[in-house]
């Protein structure tokens, strides 16, 4: 479920704001950038200017399209909705 080099190679050439999901805390995203990749890994380079290396084996989209969810031993992990709390564990 990677990101193909030709797709990166596409958001690299139209400057195109890519979202790196990395968990599922939306705000532990890396928006940024494509500056550079190889076979394990990618450069996005953020607003404030400063680089950073991921993995490419995180989820990796245009930041303007929907969150995706972040991947877990190569599947997208969706949370469970395990109900209401019990009172007991309050």
């Amino acid at each position: 479920m990677a990101v193909s080099d030709e797709q990166l190679d596409q958001y690299r050439l139209e400057g195109i704001k890519v979202r790196v999901v990395r968990d599922t805390l939306p705000i532990n995203d890396v928006r940024g950038i494509v500056v550079a990749w190889d076979d394990d890994f990618l450069l996005i380079r953020r607003p404030n200017r400063r680089v950073v290396k991921l993995r490419r084996s995180y989820a990796i989209g245009p930041a303007s399209e929907p969150r995706q969810a972040p991947i877990v031993d190569g599947e997208p992990f969706e949370l469970e909705d395990i109900g209401e709390p019990d009172e007991a564990n309050n």
